[in-house]
């Protein structure tokens, strides 16, 4: 029986595409701390969501091939802004605010949550939501406050596990179900996860060819 919610397996002329896709160069582009500021829509975009310290920083830069261009850091909150990346001339990857566990005022909390709210709502080229979940943890409260707000948004998102490699297999079969039980109530959830480990690689090829299959849509 198929289960709900697989871990995704790409075709090979997928992983070709995902490799080709993230040949060129990527680059910085800006950080953005208010509508006014986002760039032009003129090409699709995909973003990545997670909680502070889930690996968001570390996944970017080995989905990339960058060891420091997204900047990884232990204090929590550390990106107070949504970053833009150019994937060669046809891609954005955006890196949005991480989430709970922010040491910021009220005030600013509240400011970077009716910011992506915003964005997401209003970003037409916006292909796919990733949301990054700790694959030692599964999804915490914090993280149900992110997939509901995808939910009314309307945003399709899909679950990518990290850490694979510090999880043993019974932990992560145990993890995985809880993911897929709570994906079940989500309307706007993908119906696959990505398992990846950025440290040791695992699923980066996957997620390219993910990814190089929005480009094509």
């Amino acid at each position: 029986m198929k289960l709900p919610f697989p871990v995704a397996r790409p075709e090979p002329d997928d992983l070709a595409d995902g490799q080709r896709l993230f040949a060129p160069e990527t680059g910085f582009l800006k950080g953005v701390v208010a509508l006014a500021g986002l760039p032009p829509a003129d090409r699709p975009e995909i973003c990545f969501a997670g909680r502070s310290n889930v690996g968001k920083s570390s996944l970017i830069n080995a989905l990339t091939g960058h060891k420091a261009l997204a900047r990884a850091s232990n204090t929590p909150g550390r990106t107070q802004e949504i970053n833009y990346f150019t994937q060669g001339d046809g891609l954005y990857l955006v890196d949005l605010p991480g989430y709970g566990f922010a040491k910021a005022p009220v005030a600013v909390v509240e400011k970077w949550q009716t910011l992506l709210r915003a964005y997401l709502v209003g970003r037409q080229t916006l292909r796919r939501a990733f949301v990054l979940i700790d694959h030692r943890h599964g999804i915490k409260s914090v993280d149900r406050e992110i997939l509901s707000m995808l939910d009314a948004a309307a945003v399709t998102f899909q679950v990518v596990l990290t850490k694979a490699d510090k999880v043993g297999e019974p932990a992560r079969a145990a993890v995985l179900e809880q993911v897929r039980e709570t994906l079940n109530a989500h309307v706007a959830a993908f119906p696959e996860i990505i398992v990846t480990s950025s440290e040791k690689g695992e699923g980066i090829a996957d997620l390219r060819a993910v990814i190089a299959g929005l480009c094509r849509t």
